[in-house]
């Protein structure tokens, strides 16, 4: 799709609604559901993420690349989210995560895990500050998509691209610590 020829983005004139307070929420085909429904969990896992890797641009010592990466990937957290929230079916064109985002991450992937060194033990969570908030959000990556394998009819791609995306944060957190990883030392403590 070429740029003039991308979404309006929404508008958004008042955030507060009142139309919540009872415990529902709208899905994106304006279907009611309870805030405890799948889709509702999923997307907002994914909206944790995202809020996540906020936090990681904010962090000294994330490569430029990454920040790049990461910014792209928010966006596209936003198409993901707006795929989940809406059934199958209808008569409208909606937004949904295609194949073509899920192999940009396999690239990145594979680009990033070319410069690095073979793993000889697991990684323990840390390192640097970047590398410790990436895992951290790998790991609200991985509870992402767990909740969207909850919902029943969510697009395939939806699950290839939390998939893919929790891969990429492990080798960016690996990336990040340039080399000097925390790796896990079977019963070191015993």
């Amino acid at each position: 799709m070429c740029h003039s020829e991308s979404r309006v983005p929404v508008n958004l004139t008042r955030i507060y609604t009142r139309h919540g307070d009872g415990g529902e929420t709208h899905l994106g085909d304006m279907s009611r559901v309870p805030k405890t429904h799948p889709r509702i969990q999923a997307y907002g896992d994914v909206d944790e993420l995202n809020a996540q890797l906020g936090v990681a641009l904010a962090t000294d010592g994330l490569p430029d690349a990454y920040a790049a990466w990461l910014r792209r990937i928010q966006n596209d957290l936003f198409d993901l989210g707006a795929d989940l929230a809406v059934p199958p079916g209808g008569d409208r064109d909606r937004l949904r995560v295609v194949p073509a985002q899920v192999a940009w991450l396999e690239e990145r992937c594979d680009e990033v895990n070319d410069t690095l060194e073979p793993l000889k033990s697991f990684v323990l969570p840390g390192g640097t500050r970047a590398a410790a908030q990436l895992h951290v959000c790998r790991t609200v990556c991985r509870r992402a998509e767990r909740r969207a394998l909850e919902v029943q009819d969510a697009t395939p791609d939806v699950i290839r691209y939390l998939n893919r995306l929790s891969d990429l944060l492990f080798i960016l957190a690996r990336g990040a610590n340039d080399g000097d990883e925390p790796l896990w030392r079977p019963g070191a403590g015993r």
